[in-house]
C-alpha cells in the first residue's frame, strides 16, 4: 500500500478488516527494512474505549498483537482492576505498526518523530473505523501523534477533546513496572487515580 492513498483519499476504507489486510502487506513503511512484523491490534473492534501504545517490542513483535508482553499483562490487570474486561471492551492499537530496531546491544528503540509522523494516517483511519468514545494514549508517541504534545509527566490523567472524543494520556505500563512503589504521589498511585477516573466517565458516558 502507498502512502499516496491517503492523500488521494482521505477515507479510503470502509472496513477495518480491508484495512488491517492492507497494512500486512506493507512494503514502503519507514520500518519496513528492519524485517519487523505489522503488529496493529487486538481486542474488540466494537468496544467504545481504545488504547493507543506506542510500538511493539519483542514479543509483540513474535506474537503479532499489541500488549502482550509484562506491560501487557499489566495493562490487562489495571483494566481488570476496574472491571473492564481486556478482549470485550477495549481495542488496543499502535502509533508505530513495526518494532524499530534496537542500537547499542537494546532489542528495540523508541521510534523517531520521522516514523511516528508516517504511520500516523494508518492510526486515524484505525480511530475513524472503530469509532471509540475514549482514548486512552499510553506514554509520549501516541500523545505526540495524536495532540502533537510530550510530556506525559504533565499530561497524564487530563481530559482532552478530540475530535468530540475524549482522550487521556496515562503512564506507559512500561514505566510502571520500572518504577513498582505504591506510595502516594507516585506512577502506580497516580495510574489508579486515573483508571478509576477512566472507569466513571465511561460509566457517565454511557447513560446518555
Amino acid at each position: 500500500m502507498q502512502a499516496g492513498l491517503f492523500e488521494d483519499k482521505p477515507h479510503p476504507y470502509t472496513s477495518l478488516d480491508d484495512l488491517i489486510a492492507d497494512m500486512m502487506k506493507m512494503d514502503d513503511d519507514p520500518l519496513v527494512a528492519a524485517g519487523t512484523n505489522v503488529v496493529i491490534c487486538r481486542g474488540n473492534p466494537q468496544a467504545r474505549l481504545m488504547i493507543i501504545g506506542e510500538a511493539p517490542g519483542p514479543q509483540e513483535n513474535e506474537i503479532g498483537k499489541p500488549f502482550v508482553g509484562r506491560s501487557g499483562q499489566l495493562l490487562d490487570q489495571i483494566l481488570q482492576a476496574v472491571g473492564f474486561d481486556p478482549e470485550q471492551d477495549v481495542f488496543i492499537s499502535n502509533s508505530v505498526f513495526r518494532m524499530p530496531p534496537g542500537e547499542g546491544g537494546k532489542n528495540f528503540r523508541k521510534p523517531t518523530n520521522d516514523e511516528i509522523a508516517a504511520y500516523q494516517p494508518y492510526l486515524l483511519e484505525i480511530i475513524r473505523l472503530v469509532d471509540p468514545t475514549i482514548m486512552l494514549l499510553t506514554g509520549n508517541v501516541p500523545t505526540q501523534s495524536l495532540l502533537g504534545l510530550t510530556g506525559i509527566t504533565k499530561l497524564r490523567g487530563k481530559w482532552f477533546d478530540w475530535n468530540g472524543r475524549y482522550v487521556m494520556p496515562i503512564f506507559h505500563p512500561s514505566y510502571l513496572l520500572r518504577n513498582p512503589q505504591r506510595t502516594p504521589g507516585s506512577p502506580k498511585s497516580l495510574t489508579w487515580q486515573d483508571i478509576q477516573e477512566v472507569r466513571r466517565k465511561f460509566d457517565e458516558l454511557a447513560t446518555h
